[in-house]
């Protein structure tokens, strides 16, 4: 059993940077490939990123490319989503997300954190 905890969101200006953080609990962390989604209001939750077990390998939608970087920290237990350039489209509940197996084939989620980007 993973519970995943994110955190970091809040109210930014068009431009600005805020960074996600989603903190798992369990000894298997290390194991599970982790990855961002977002839903904002009236949409689909859609792909964000995802960072492999071992960080040898990222994907990115290409909405958020080069705007965007997904890392992990396995001896703390935590990934992270520094997202800079923010604009207003970006608005949306982020969520984090473990799979152990296949890219996108998820185990676990979190509850999410609201971001609000202002024009």
């Amino acid at each position: 059993q993973v519970q995943l905890v994110e955190s970091g969101g809040g109210l930014v200006q068009a431009g600005g940077s805020l960074r996600l953080s989603c903190a798992a609990s369990g000894r298997t962390f290390s194991s599970y490939a982790m990855e961002w989604f977002r839903q904002a209001p009236g949409k689909e939750r859609e792909f964000v990123a995802a960072i492999s077990w071992n960080v040898a390998n990222r994907l990115y939608a290409e909405s958020i490319k080069g705007r965007f970087t997904i890392s992990r920290d396995n001896a703390k237990n935590t990934v992270y989503l520094q997202m800079n350039s923010l604009k207003p489209e970006d608005t949306a509940v982020y969520y984090c997300a473990a799979a152990a197996g296949s890219w996108h084939n998820i185990d676990y989620w979190g509850q999410g954190t609201q971001v609000t980007v202002s024009s």
